[in-house]
């Protein structure tokens, strides 16, 4: 085994270490988290950049042995792209249906769907 396949080999282990990590902690925080949005908020952010860790992690072992693929960095951006945006509705849904919010600023004026207002 070479120099080089070994540090190859390091540098895909501790991807997919730090990607597994960052996975379970999103997991852990779905689970033990109270509050709705801070559930929605662990595994959309934790799991992102662990899922997105993992795929880099193949990417980076593709390239290295010969046989370069570009499908993980397709499915990371839109992994990237989805993964937020839909965090962001379902934030959006638990505000409009929660009516028992304490701190929670007064709308505007306006009708625009994206905003709360009491029926």
């Amino acid at each position: 085994m070479t120099d080089t396949a070994f540090i190859v080999d390091l540098i895909v282990a501790g991807l997919l270490l730090v990607g597994a990590i960052l996975t379970l902690v999103g997991s852990f925080g779905l689970l033990k988290l109270s509050d709705p949005v801070s559930r929605l908020h662990a595994p959309t952010v934790a799991s992102t950049l662990g899922v997105g860790t993992l795929l880099l992690a193949s990417m980076f072992d593709g390239f290295a042995s010969g046989a370069p693929s570009l499908h993980e960095m397709l499915v990371m951006a839109f992994l990237f792209v989805t993964a937020p945006i839909s965090a962001h509705f379902m934030a959006k849904v638990h505000l409009h249906r929660c009516g028992d919010l304490g701190d929670v600023p007064e709308p505007p004026n306006d009708r625009v769907w994206a905003t709360r207002t009491d029926p």
